[in-house]
């Protein structure tokens, strides 16, 4: 069906197990119980055309019916089977029999009483031949549907990595652009900034999980862009406290809360932008804690915080917890994740 899903090498071992089983208990109930260790000649001509039949049904008719699965085409392939089957048994147990052994299985049957009997024969053929060819197609259909899932979700993480990534390069090219037009000495040093972030957009985010000290240094260069837009630069206090900086998390999993601070925060030596960082036995915890300017209505959302709670329940489901509160003009955006 897919190529990952069930192979062909482990379709045979599964028929190998299956004829291994039904041989087993064909044994035991139709020879041992009965005292006839050796099979006679028509048990021998039935069992070759219930194995042929088996497979007809299995590999033609299931096949082609599934191709455009309706019922009516599902009990056509059926009849198709069962005669089949009654047509085989006919040539070898009325045909090939006489002409080899002299011998013949039904003498002058009728031809409706040889149908209502194969019919009873055939069956156990047909309906185990189906229930094993379902039983691997949903086998496959199983492990294609979670091999979409997958797709899907690295789809789903590349489409919102690619609406981030113009997000912020939109609002540091802004930066830059007032910068060069009021002809700043700064802008030389922030168009460098620029560079070095762009190095970790264009390598460091195509990656599926980045270390933690790669993340921390792409946001200190995104606070150093914003600091050269401020007469002070102190205005941020920024807090590691970790022994293990090569801990590995999705990229851009935190830089948005540093950049939502940023953009409705106040900035000042007064009432500093708090980012603290801690890592400790695999839990991390990230607070960020700003004032609101009152000229800045401060959102709980946006483009940035939208994509990273879409993009944490798809990392981390059920392993982590986002809090976004504004109380008393001060917004705390607190991110736990169980990185265990």
């Amino acid at each position: 069906m897919y190529k990952g899903t069930l192979s062909k090498r482990v379709e045979v071992l599964i028929h190998i197990i299956y004829w291994f089983l039904m041989g087993y208990f064909t044994f035991v109930k139709n020879l041992v119980l009965a005292k006839n260790y050796l099979p006679d000649l028509f048990l021998s001509t039935y069992m070759i055309v219930f194995v042929l039949t088996f497979y007809f049904h299995y590999f033609v008719v299931m096949k082609l019916v599934f191709k455009s699965f309706q019922w009516k085409r599902f009990f056509a392939g059926v009849l198709v089977s069962y005669f089949f089957f009654t047509f085989l048994r006919w040539l070898f147990e009325q045909v090939i029999t006489k002409i080899v052994f002299d011998k013949i299985n039904y003498n002058n049957p009728t031809f409706f009483s040889y149908m209502e009997d194969n019919l009873h024969y055939s069956s156990m053929s047909i309906i185990l031949s189906s229930l094993l060819w379902f039983v691997i197609y949903f086998i496959r259909l199983l492990e294609y549907n979670q091999i979409i899932l997958e797709e899907n979700k690295n789809t789903e993480i590349k489409f919102l990595k690619a609406q981030i990534n113009p997000h912020f390069i939109f609002n540091t090219l802004n930066n830059i652009y007032s910068m060069v037009y009021f002809e700043s000495d700064k802008s030389l040093t922030a168009i460098e900034k620029l560079s070095q972030i762009m190095r970790f957009t264009t390598y460091e985010s195509q990656k599926e999980k980045i270390k933690l000290t790669d993340e921390i240094d792409y946001i200190k260069a995104y606070i150093e862009l914003e600091q050269l837009r401020h007469q002070e630069s102190t205005c941020i206090d920024f807090k590691v406290e970790t022994e293990n900086l090569s801990e590995e998390i999705p990229p851009y999993i935190l830089s948005p809360l540093v950049e939502n601070a940023l953009k409705h925060g106040i900035t000042s030596n007064v009432k500093p932008i708090v980012i603290a960082l801690k890592l400790e036995d695999k839990k991390l915890n990230f607070k960020v804690i700003n004032d609101i300017a009152v000229q800045k209505k401060d959102k709980l959302g946006g483009i940035g915080l939208d994509n990273l709670k879409k993009r944490l329940e798809i990392h981390y489901p059920q392993k982590h917890q986002i809090k976004l509160t504004n109380q008393n003009n001060q917004f705390t955006a607190e991110l736990e994740i169980d990185l265990k």
